[in-house]
C-alpha cells in the first residue's frame, strides 16, 4: 500500500488547472477579470485557433512592479486579500491568487507589465510551470498576458477540447458577458488576426443593445430599483420577446456574471403571469449587494454565489421585476409623433415596441367619481401632454363616422341604454359588485392612448384609431387579462363575491367531481361558487362568481372542480392560486365570434388602459398591436 506523501507544486497547479481552466474560455475569463481588477479602461483580446493556440490580453491598467512580477505566477499569491475579513467582504473579481499559476502550469505563458511610475516594463516567462528570471521589455503602462498552446503538456486534457469554432464560440460568450457588465471599458476582440468585436466606452443601454441585439432593445423595459443596501438595474424584455432556451438571460452580482437558481427563480416568478410556461424570459439584470452579504467563494470558477439573506434578495428581485412588468405600453400607445411632419419617403417600418428610454415617464390614468353610481374614467395625459396636432385627423374621422355614438358615451358615462339586449358585454355592468368598467368621458382636448374603436373584424379583433395610427386588439385575450386581474384582487381581499342563481342549474357529474364539491366546499365558496350535491352523480350550481356572470355556469363549475381536484390540499391551492384563477378568467372572458357594439369595444379599450399587464393575456400572448402611420404608408409605398 502506498505511503501518504506531498505532491509537487507543479502537479498541484495542474490539478487546480483542471478545475479553474476547463477550456480556453476559462483562461480568458481569469485574464479579463485581472485586467478589470487593475482598473483598465481599454482591453484588447487576441485569440488564435479559438484560443487553443493563443490567448493574448492587453490592458492599460495599473500594471505590476518588477518585485511582484515573478510572485504573480506563484500559487495563492495575490494583492487583493490578506485576511479572513478581506475574504468575507471581497469586492474584486479575482481573489484566490491561483488563476495565473494554474494557467502557467498547462501552457507557455509570457507576462509583460509596467506601472505608471516605471521607466520601462519587465517580462517574465513560464514554461510548463518553470519560471524564468524577469527581463526588461518595451511596453506601455499596463499589462499583457500571452498564453500559448494551452494543455500542450497534458495531452489527455487537450484531446477533450472541441473544434476551433466551438472553442471560439465559448471565448466570445465569455468576452460578451464581461463586456456587458463594464460598459465604461473599451473592448476589442480579434480572432486569427481579424477584428470580431469592437466595443467603445458607452452607456449601459448602448452596450446592451450592441451585444444583445436590436430586438432586445426594442422590447426592453428598464429597471432601476433600490431598497436599503440592495439595488438592481438593467433591462427585462417584454414578454412578447421570449425564447425557447435560456441563452438570453444575463444576471450579474456586483459586476460578476453568475448562474444562480435563486435569482433565476425570482425573475421567473415575476414573469409567470405574462409568459407561457414553456417560454423563457430575456433579461440583463445587474444586482448590487454589500460584499459581506454574498459569498463568492463557493465554486471553483466563481460562477455561483450564496446570499446570506437569500429570502430578502429573492423578494427584492421579484418585486422589482414584477412592478416593471405590471406597467403596460397601452398608456404610451398614442404618443408616437406620427403627424403631418412624418417623412413622405418612408422606408421599411421599424418595430412597434418602444426603445430603451430610462428617463421616460408614462402617463397615468386619473379616476374620478361618475354619475349614476358608476365609476367614471377621465383620461389625463400625465407628465407628457399629447400632441393634439397629431391626433386631429384621427378625431375628425372618428367624429364624422361615429359622432352620435361618441356623444352618447360622453353623456351616459358608460351606462347602457335602456332596452339594450347586449346582456353579455365583456365589461362588468353598472352595479357590479366589484370595480365596474370605467366609462370614457374624455374631453375635446385629450385622446386616450388606445384611441376609439371603429370596427370589429370577423368577431375576433377590435380595430381602433389613435394618434399614432391603427390599433388591433385581440378581444378575447385582452378581456381575459382584465377579468384575471380583477379575480386576483377580489380573491386576495375576501374571496370572490357570488351571484345566486334564480333557478339552480343541475348537471351530471362523475364521482370525483361530487367528492371534490363535498370536500372543498369552503374553498369553492371563496371562489364564488355554491355547489350542492343532489346525488352520487349529480350536482347543482346555486351561485357563481359575480365577475363571471356571463360565463356558462356548468362549464365554469366543471373547470374549477378539475383545477381544485388537481391541486389538492388548500396549501397547494394557495400556492397555485394564479393558475386556478387564470382558468376561471379564460372561461369568463368574452369569446371570439361574439359581436360587440362600439360602446362595448370602447369600454374594453378603456379597461385595457387601466389594467396592469394588459399587454399580454394570461398565457403570454400579446393582446394588442400598433400599426403606425409610417408603417401603413410603407405598406402602400406612399412617398416612394
Amino acid at each position: 500500500m502506498s505511503r501518504i506523501h506531498r505532491l509537487p507544486d507543479h502537479l498541484v497547479n495542474q490539478i487546480a488547472a483542471g478545475e479553474v481552466v476547463e477550456r480556453p474560455a476559462s483562461a480568458l475569463k481569469e485574464l479579463l477579470e485581472n485586467s478589470l481588477d487593475a482598473d483598465a479602461s481599454r482591453i484588447t483580446v487576441d485569440l488564435g485557433q479559438g484560443g487553443i493556440q493563443l490567448i493574448r490580453v492587453n490592458d492599460d491598467g495599473n500594471g505590476i512592479s518588477q518585485d511582484d512580477l515573478s510572485l504573480a505566477l506563484h500559487r495563492h499569491a495575490t494583492s487583493k486579500i490578506s485576511s479572513l475579513d478581506d475574504l468575507e467582504q471581497v469586492s474584486t473579481l479575482g481573489f484566490r491568487g491561483e488563476g495565473l499559476a494554474s494557467i502557467a502550469s498547462v501552457s507557455r505563458m509570457t507576462l509583460v507589465s509596467r506601472t505608471a511610475d516605471s521607466e520601462h516594463a519587465w517580462s517574465v516567462s513560464a514554461l510548463d510551470g518553470t519560471l524564468e528570471a524577469p527581463e526588461p521589455a518595451a511596453h506601455a503602462p499596463g499589462t499583457t498576458v500571452e498564453v500559448a498552446d494551452i494543455y500542450f503538456n497534458t495531452p489527455a486534457r487537450r484531446k477533450f477540447l472541441k473544434s476551433e469554432s466551438t472553442e471560439f464560440a465559448h471565448c466570445a460568450t465569455v468576452f460578451e458577458r464581461v463586456a456587458l457588465a463594464y460598459p465604461h471599458v473599451e473592448f476589442l476582440l480579434r480572432h486569427n488576426g481579424r477584428v470580431v468585436n469592437r466595443l467603445p466606452s458607452e452607456s449601459l443601454a448602448d452596450r446592451v443593445g450592441r451585444l444583445l441585439g436590436k430586438d432586445f432593445v426594442a422590447a426592453a423595459l428598464d429597471i432601476d430599483e433600490a431598497a436599503g443596501p440592495l439595488a438592481i438595474a438593467g433591462f427585462a424584455a417584454s414578454p412578447s420577446l421570449s425564447k425557447a432556451g435560456r441563452d438570453a438571460q444575463y444576471c450579474f452580482v456586483n459586476g460578476r456574471f453568475v448562474r444562480d437558481k435563486l435569482l433565476a427563480h425570482a425573475v421567473r416568478q415575476a414573469y409567470r403571469d405574462v409568459l407561457h410556461h414553456e417560454r423563457q424570459p430575456c433579461y440583463a439584470l445587474f444586482l448590487r449587494v454589500p460584499p459581506e452579504a454574498v459569498d463568492v467563494n463557493v465554486h471553483p470558477t466563481k460562477v455561483e454565489v450564496r446570499f446570506r439573506e437569500s429570502q430578502a434578495v429573492h423578494q427584492f428581485v421579484f418585486h422589482a421585476v414584477n412592478r416593471r412588468l405590471a406597467t403596460t405600453r397601452t398608456r404610451e400607445a398614442g404618443q408616437a409623433d406620427t403627424g403631418d411632419d412624418r417623412p413622405a419617403d418612408t422606408d421599411a417600418p421599424d418595430t412597434d415596441a418602444p426603445a430603451i428610454r430610462p428617463d421616460t415617464a408614462s402617463p397615468t390614468p386619473h379616476y374620478s367619481a361618475g354619475g349614476n353610481g358608476s365609476a367614471g374614467f377621465a383620461y389625463r395625459g400625465g407628465t407628457r401632454p399629447l400632441d393634439l396636432k397629431a391626433a386631429e385627423g384621427g378625431l375628425d374621422t372618428y367624429r364624422l363616422l361615429f359622432g352620435d355614438i361618441e356623444s352618447r358615451e360622453r353623456a351616459s358615462a358608460g351606462v347602457r341604454p335602456a332596452g339594450s339586449d347586449d346582456g353579455d358585454a365583456p365589461a362588468p355592468q353598472t352595479g357590479s359588485p366589484l370595480e365596474p368598467a370605467p366609462a370614457l368621458t374624455t374631453g375635446d382636448d385629450t385622446l386616450p392612448p388606445l384611441g376609439f374603436a371603429i370596427a370589429q373584424l370577423h368577431g375576433v379583433y377590435v380595430l381602433a384609431q389613435n394618434a399614432a395610427g391603427l390599433i388591433i386588439v385581440d378581444m378575447h385575450a385582452a378581456h381575459e387579462r382584465i377579468v384575471y386581474e380583477r379575480l386576483k384582487r377580489a380573491f386576495d381581499r375576501d374571496g370572490l363575491p357570488n351571484q345566486p342563481l334564480l333557478i339552480p342549474v343541475t348537471f351530471p357529474a362523475d364521482r370525483f367531481e361530487v367528492a371534490t364539491a363535498a370536500d372543498q366546499a369552503e374553498l369553492l365558496a371563496r371562489l364564488g361558487f355554491e355547489l350542492t350535491v343532489l346525488g352520487p352523480a349529480q350536482l347543482a350550481v346555486r351561485a357563481r362568481p359575480a365577475l363571471l356572470a356571463d360565463a356558462d355556469p356548468v362549464s365554469l363549475a366543471r373547470a374549477t372542480l378539475a383545477e381544485v381536484r388537481e391541486l389538492g390540499a388548500s396549501e397547494a391551492i394557495t400556492a397555485r392560486r394564479d393558475e386556478m384563477l387564470a382558468t376561471m378568467a379564460c372561461h369568463g372572458a368574452v369569446r371570439a365570434n361574439r359581436p360587440l357594439t362600439l360602446t362595448e369595444m370602447n369600454a374594453l379599450l378603456r379597461d385595457m388602459e387601466a389594467t396592469e399587464r394588459s399587454d399580454q393575456c394570461n398565457h403570454g400572448r400579446p393582446t394588442w398591436r400598433q400599426l403606425s402611420m409610417k408603417e401603413l404608408d410603407g405598406l402602400f409605398l406612399r412617398g416612394q
